[in-house]
Parts: C-alpha cells; structure tokens; sequence
C-alpha cells in the first residue's frame, strides 16, 4: 500500500508518519504545500491513499485536485470545527481530527483496507465540501502554561521558553530567567500544542525556542550542538535524523 501524507505543519507530519509506521503502514512521502504536491503529482506514481491537511501554507489542498486529476483514496486531517465538518459526513468522506488520536487512526486505516476499490475511487465533489469551509479556523497553539511552585499556581508564557526537555520521567520548561518548571504533559503530547515557527524537537528528549538560540556549532556524528542564551545544564544536541529538517526550520 503506497501512502503519502499533505501537510504544511512538518512535526505533524512526522508525527502522522510515525504513528502510521507503528500500523505497519510507511509513509515515505512528506509534502507540504499545494505547490510542491501539484509537481510531485505530475512526476510520480499516485498513491493508493492519501493523508490530507485541509488549509496548506500556500492554499486550500482542493486546489490540487482542481490542477491535478487523481484517483486515491483521500483522508482528511483537519482542525475545522464539528459543524464544517458536516460537509465530510454529508459525502461520506473519512476525516481525522486534530490532533489526531490513536485509535482513530487505527479505525480509519481499517475502514480503507475494508472498502472495495470502488468505493476508494469514487469522485470526490470537493466544490461542495469547500463551500462550507470558506472561513478556516486559525490553529490556537498554547500561550502559556500553569505550573505548580509549591502551594500556588504560577503562569508561565510561551515567549519565557527557552528549552523544554524530559528528565527522570519528567517533562521539565527553562526559561529565560533561570528557572526549571515541571510540566503535566509529555513532549509526545507537546507536539501538536506548541507553535511549530517558534518550536521544533531537536531530539527524542528536547524542544528548543528558535528566539533563545545564541550558537549552533558542529558536533560528532553529522550532529548539532546548541547554545541557549541561558541554558547550560546539559548538552543540546541536534538528533542526526533530524538536522537536514532543522535547518530548514531555521529559514
């Protein structure tokens, strides 16, 4: 089963990736914007199934069904609300909502093995669906966090973020006055609830703000390594997986 994933937020989409490969599903095709799918359509093999963001940085993705004619099955992930997504049950299209859940995405994977290859190549009236999706709803990512110190409640901002990272089984944030919070969420559940321009997961065990990055130097390994203008208690370094995608998140 060939399968790419349409996505403007690229976590999300490693995320997505991620979750498909622990299916037994292998998503080796990342695309990111209406314009870099409508090329890639018109030089490769379509898939059996597509994974697909509804509001791209760039457009609509119905824009590339409007510019490219393709036959796969198509589920949407989408952060619209339930009364737009009425438009998806009134076409008997599969959506998953985000951020997307486990089991969800398990019952939809199931639901596609499950159908005839007649019902996987049925139309799609997309002109339908994006009348009542005319007005996308802005992605609310977190702006603060409350955080326990002792017996009150302390309200941290996002933009005092320096560095969040996981540490004895904890999931701990630095800010820029020196101090470590502890946090009720893992990094996994972080993903979807941070802002992905101010953000990015360097490593299994550490989220870095691109506003308090002071040096990038070097490391073993075709690793990175990262200076934070206050943070200085252990090594940040750039997992070697990810440092062709942090550089791109530099831009």
């Amino acid at each position: 089963m060939k399968v790419i994933i349409i996505e403007d937020e690229k976590p999300s989409a490693r995320r997505l990736q991620r979750m498909l490969k622990s299916f037994d599903v292998e998503a080796e095709t990342l695309l990111h914007s209406v314009e870099e799918s409508i090329a890639w359509f018109q030089t490769n093999e379509h898939p059996d199934l597509i994974f697909l963001d509804i509001q791209l940085s760039d457009g609509l993705s119905f824009e590339i069904f409007e510019a490219i004619e393709i036959n796969s099955a198509v589920i949407f992930t989408t952060a619209y609300d339930e009364y737009a997504l009425q438009a998806f049950k009134l076409n008997s299209i599969d959506y998953l909502l985000k951020p997307i859940d486990e089991d969800e995405l398990k019952t939809a994977i199931n639901q596609y093995k499950g159908t005839t290859q007649q019902q996987k190549s049925v139309t799609l009236d997309f002109n339908d669906i994006k009348k009542l999706l005319v007005n996308p709803i802005e992605r609310e990512y977190k702006k603060r966090f409350s955080v326990k110190v002792g017996q009150h409640i302390k309200l941290i901002n996002v933009e005092e973020i320096e560095c969040i990272y996981s540490e004895n089984k904890g999931t701990y944030a630095h800010t820029n006055g020196g101090r470590n919070y502890l946090l009720d969420m893992t990094l996994d559940q972080l993903e979807d609830e941070l802002e992905p321009h101010m953000f990015y997961r360097i490593s299994r065990k550490f989220y870095v703000n691109i506003n308090a990055i002071k040096d990038i130097i070097s490391y073993t390994n075709s690793r990175l390594q990262i200076k934070l203008n206050h943070y200085n208690e252990q090594d940040v370094i750039v997992a070697r997986e990810r440092v062709k995608d942090f550089k791109n998140w530099l831009e």
